[in-house]
C-alpha cells in the first residue's frame, strides 16, 4: 500500500542566490534524496516519499531550472550541465540533509546523482538508479550511428538555436494534449497517466525562463555518460529498469552490470521509463530493503 501524498509540501533553500524547492518527510533513519528526470520535479516522487519516510528521512529536490525552483537564464549565473546539478546536490546534502545520503535518480536524474557521487564521495552512501538516461544523442554515441542519424540531432539543435523557433517549439510541446501523449508513450501503465500528473508537469513550463532551460538542455550533447561515472563510484549502486521503456532500452541498460559497483540489476516487467511513478508499490519496497540492508 502506498501512503497518502496529501501531506507533501514544498520547502525552500537558497543556493547561489537562487530559490530552490524541495520536499521532505520522515524524522529518523538513513537520509535519502530523490532526483527527478528532465522536465519533471520533486512531484514525480509524491508516491514514494511517504512510504520511504516510514523508515528514512527522505527528500526530493527540484533541480535548478525545473519544477518550482528558479530558472535563471542559461549562461548568465548558471550553466545547465550535470556538473552544475552535481554541485547543487552536493551542497544540498551538506547544508540541508547534513549527513551522508543515499541518492535515488530517474532518467537524467541518474546521471546527476552519479556525478554527485563521484564529486562528493564523502557525502554519498549509495546510488539507486531507475531507468538511467543513456544519453543516446551524446556526441560520442551519435558518432557511431549511421550518417542520417548523425545528422539528425545536430540539425534539430541548429534549428532550435533560433530563439523564435525554439520558443515556438517549446510552446507546442508544453500543451496538455502533447504532454499526455508523451506520457502514454513513456509509461508502461497507461492508468498512471492522470490529468493531475499532466498539470503538475505543465505548470513549471509556464514559468519565465522555462523555455530557455529546455532549449539549453536540448543543445547539451557533451558532458558525462553513466558509463564514464560508474567506474569512478566509491559507493554501491542498485539499478531498477522498466523493461517497456521506449527511450532507454533495457538491453543497453543491462550493460551497466559489467561494473563491479553495481550490486543488483532488477528488471521491472511491464513498466516504462518512470517506474517509481507507474508502480510505487513495486519500487518502494525494493528501495527500502536495499537502503535498510546497508544499515546493518
Amino acid at each position: 500500500m502506498v501512503a497518502s501524498t496529501a501531506q507533501l509540501t514544498y520547502q525552500t533553500w537558497t543556493w547561489r542566490g537562487h530559490r530552490i524547492a524541495y520536499q521532505q518527510q520522515g524524522n529518523q533513519g538513513p537520509a535519502v534524496l530523490c532526483i527527478h528526470g528532465f522536465g519533471a520535479s520533486a512531484y514525480h516522487w509524491r508516491q514514494n516519499l511517504p512510504d520511504l519516510a516510514t523508515d528514512c528521512r527522505v527528500y526530493a529536490l527540484d533541480l535548478i531550472g525545473f519544477g518550482a525552483s528558479d530558472k535563471p537564464t542559461p549562461g548568465e549565473s548558471i550553466d545547465y550541465t550535470f556538473e552544475t546539478w552535481s554541485q547543487q546536490i552536493g551542497d544540498f546534502c551538506r547544508d540541508v540533509v547534513r549527513e551522508p545520503t543515499y541518492l535515488v535518480g530517474n532518467s537524467i536524474g541518474c546521471v546527476a546523482i552519479l556525478q554527485a557521487a563521484v564529486d562528493f564521495p564523502q557525502q554519498v552512501r549509495g546510488t539507486a538508479i531507475i531507468n538511467c538516461s543513456l544519453r543516446l544523442l551524446h556526441v560520442r554515441k551519435t558518432a557511431t550511428q549511421p550518417w542520417f542519424k548523425r545528422l539528425g540531432a545536430p540539425l534539430l539543435q541548429a534549428v532550435l538555436d533560433n530563439k523564435a523557433i525554439g520558443h515556438w517549439f517549446f510552446r507546442q510541446i508544453a500543451q496538455p494534449k502533447t504532454v499526455k501523449k508523451i506520457l502514454y508513450q513513456a509509461y508502461g501503465r497507461s492508468e498512471a497517466v492522470t490529468d493531475e500528473l499532466v498539470d503538475y508537469l505543465i505548470t513549471p513550463a509556464r514559468d519565465p525562463g522555462a523555455a530557455d532551460v529546455f532549449l539549453a538542455f536540448t543543445a547539451y550533447s557533451h558532458g558525462p555518460l553513466a558509463e564514464d561515472l560508474l567506474p569512478q563510484l566509491q559507493c554501491p549502486a542498485i539499478i531498477l529498469w522498466g523493461d517497456q521503456d521506449p527511450w532507454e532500452p533495457i538491453a543497453l541498460g543491462r550493460e551497466y552490470t559489467n561494473y563491479p559497483q553495481v550490486e543488483q540489476f532488477i528488471p521491472l516487467e511491464g513498466l516504462g521509463h518512470c517506474p517509481q511513478d507507474e508502480a510505487p508499490e513495486i519500487v518502494n519496497p525494493i528501495l527500502r530493503e536495499w537502503i535498510l540492508a546497508k544499515q546493518g
